[in-house]
């Protein structure tokens, strides 16, 4: 059983999700609102599977997702008068951008004791020795960073209120683990990047669900170390002590069990009944707190995000520097020549794509960014547009 969502359809993402869904091992599978054509199954894209997990499915961002915070002290007009600043310190806490790392030195103190019971944890359980000492030796210099991309971490408002929003994954751990795997499975060296699909009770499948358990848990570590770094940073700034809640941490890049199968999201959010989630839009028009209703007709899955209209390449081509900026008023942000394929024209129209969920998933709040920070080529150079 199938059900397409989708909005803006094109034909090549329509013949992957095809492909995918024509699998033995895929019991329903579902396309979001967002789908647009990704390296193996379109990201958008939700996979019921039984007795097999695909890794290639899961993909490289292993556990990406989405965190929001309320922070419950009352700032939001000395955000807006120190947002330039805000952004400048926060910028110095966090590494953004690809290949950026952070010294082990630097990693708070309550991060490295949930990272040390995750390792604990993953070596309790099959694994592979090389990818352990992987992850034992070099995965703390990924925590607390937010790689690049759609990656990034805003400040926002809603009436009042202010929050923090970071959309980030596992980073290089993620991405030496779906590699591994993917090779693993595929017994080859090129053209693993394929629908290879590992049996569950097998000593490779148990592997690697032990190892994609830890690489999941540690997505969700990565965040809420860049919120710790993006309260003490905002304290620095604002010279106060903040008062903060989390309100979600939720991956949307994961495969997880469904009873007795599994569920593969590349790219969806979990939308059980009054469960919380966050859709963010693009770097304009900011994110929205969701609840799902609990619709099996959408595999208990939302969108991630709005999706891509136009390919990075076909951003930059189409979209000038100009509009770009033009399309930013008002926000302090990342922007430049580096994140102009992020640019807000790239994406789907936000509205069409959270009404053809409206079965899916009701809106708490929008949350409009004041502050939009992002990995780019061109790093520390922001512009407030007015």
């Amino acid at each position: 059983m199938k059900y397409n969502h989708a909005i803006h359809l094109d034909e090549k993402t329509l013949e992957q999700f095809e492909e995918a869904v024509n699998q033995d091992f895929v019991l329903k599978a579902a396309l979001m609102p967002d789908a647009h054509l990704g390296y193996v199954a379109p990201i958008g894209s939700v996979f019921l599977t039984k007795d097999y997990v695909v890794p290639a499915w899961v993909g490289y961002d292993i556990g990406c997702g989405m965190t929001a915070v309320r922070i419950k002290t009352d700032i939001l007009s000395d955000v807006k008068k120190n947002s330039k600043q805000i952004y400048k310190e926060v910028m110095n806490w966090i590494p953004m951008g690809r290949g950026k790392l952070i010294h082990p030195k630097r990693v708070t103190e309550k991060t490295k004791i949930e990272f040390k019971k995750l390792l604990e944890k993953f070596q309790s359980g099959s694994h592979d020795k090389e990818v352990y000492k992987f992850i034992k030796n070099k995965s703390l210099s990924h925590l607390g960073t937010l790689g690049s991309g759609n990656h990034f971490l805003e400040i926002c408002e809603n009436e009042k209120e202010t929050w923090i929003v970071v959309h980030s994954g596992s980073r290089g751990v993620g991405y030496k683990v779906a590699q591994k795997y993917m090779k693993k499975v595929a017994k080859k060296d090129t053209g693993y990047e394929a629908t290879f699909p590992i049996k569950i009770t097998s000593k490779l499948g148990k592997e690697y669900l032990n190892v994609l358990n830890f690489g999941l848990e540690f997505a969700l570590l990565n965040r809420k170390e860049m919120i710790y770094k993006t309260i003490l940073a905002m304290e620095k700034v604002l010279g106060k002590e903040l008062d903060y809640e989390l309100w979600v941490n939720k991956n949307h890049n994961h495969a997880v069990p469904s009873g007795k199968n599994y569920i593969h999201r590349k790219g969806a959010t979990p939308a059980k009944k009054n469960e919380r989630g966050v859709i963010p839009a693009n770097m304009r028009d900011g994110s929205f707190l969701v609840e799902g209703l609990g619709n099996p007709k959408f595999l208990y899955s939302s969108s991630h995000g709005a999706g891509r209209l136009l390919s990075r390449t076909a951003a930059k081509k189409n979209i000038s520097m100009s509009q770009f900026k033009k399309s930013m008023k008002g926000i302090v942000g990342t922007i430049d020549e580096g994140t102009l394929d992020e640019a807000p024209a790239a994406y789907k129209n936000i509205s069409e794509v959270m009404d053809a969920q409206k079965d899916s998933v009701k809106i708490i709040k929008h949350l409009k960014p004041i502050i939009n920070m992002k990995g780019s080529s061109f790093r520390g150079r922001e512009e407030k547009h007015s």
